[in-house]
């Protein structure tokens, strides 16, 4: 799932962040309460093409220009091959939630949500969150809803919806790829009012899983970010677990949860990024899952050194 050589050859990180937040995790004593799954078999050119054209699938993975740089990223073989891994540990946690909700799901996984049909855009190749909710509909007529508060819109799910045809809309109904507007105390409002919205599909049955998408740059003090501060963003969270928790507690079952990491971009101390993903994954460790976890992220402001 990782690309070895990013740090000198790409601006975002994300290709090498699921390595690094294991490292975080484990230095921050929080990874003893993840189990790691593996086994699960990469994503094969028929799953691609369920989002996308034949002729970017296969461009891309033959290292044919301009389509195998759309992305933003550098191209190599290797890389070519860690987005089969990524793109498929979206879809097989999101189904492993299906099959085990007590377990919340997570893919420590980013580079989906700005991919088109017809390219790659925004650091972003292959549309996971398209792939994956079309396989799961189709494969068993579940409904899910992206909660996705990386700092800039996920237009893949909606730039795919004339492509894929009308099972998109029915296995990510329209208003349930969620995105907040605005900043500060507006972006909070906003999110608030699409949580009640979702609260009551799920309460009603009418979606089935949800898919937690917190990027880290949506914080004040990333690169490419602007809407939180460290507190508002910790607060989302917040909104975010307690909401799924009341769920819970109305319907008496659990509600099948995942996990994806998404953007975040601070060459000048990246750890002020996993700090974020990893204050996030606490916050659910203690709503969710019942456990009583101190951890205080440090954010950094910029200009600051660790």
């Amino acid at each position: 799932m990782v690309l070895n050589d990013n740090r000198t050859s790409n601006y975002s990180r994300s290709p090498e962040k699921p390595r690094l937040l294991r490292d975080f995790l484990k230095a921050s004593g929080l990874y003893s309460h993840f189990n790691e799954i593996g086994g699960w078999a990469p994503f094969n050119r028929e799953d691609f093409l369920l989002a996308h054209t034949a002729e970017y699938v296969d461009n891309f993975f033959a290292g044919i220009p301009h389509d195998c740089v759309s992305n933003g990223l550098k191209w190599s073989a290797q890389f070519a091959d860690s987005v089969r891994y990524t793109n498929a540990s979206l879809y097989y946690a999101i189904k492993s939630s299906l099959e085990d909700p007590c377990t919340v799901a997570f893919s420590p996984t980013s580079g989906f949500h700005h991919a088109r049909p017809y390219c790659g855009s925004g650091f972003c190749t292959f549309s996971g969150q398209v792939i994956a909710s079309l396989k799961l509909y189709r494969d068993k007529r579940a409904v899910g809803a992206y909660i996705d508060l990386d700092g800039h819109f996920g237009n893949s799910i909606e730039d795919a919806r004339e492509f894929a045809g009308g099972d998109l809309d029915l296995a990510v109904p329209p208003g349930f790829n969620i995105n907040p507007e605005g900043v500060h105390a507006r972006y909070i409002s906003d999110l608030r009012d699409r949580l009640t919205m979702l609260e009551e599909e799920l309460t009603a049955g009418g979606i089935d899983y949800v898919v937690f998408c917190h990027g880290a740059d949506s914080h004040e003090w990333d690169q490419l970010g602007s809407q939180c501060s460290t507190e508002e963003w910790l607060e989302c969270s917040k909104m975010v677990y307690s909401m799924i928790r009341r769920v819970e507690s109305h319907l008496r079952r659990p509600i099948p949860l995942t996990l994806a990491l998404f953007g975040g971009y601070r060459d000048d101390d990246y750890d002020s990024v996993l700090n974020l993903h990893a204050g996030d994954l606490a916050i659910c460790l203690n709503i969710i899952c019942g456990l009583k976890i101190s951890f205080n992220p440090i954010v950094l402001k910029p200009g600051k050194k660790s």
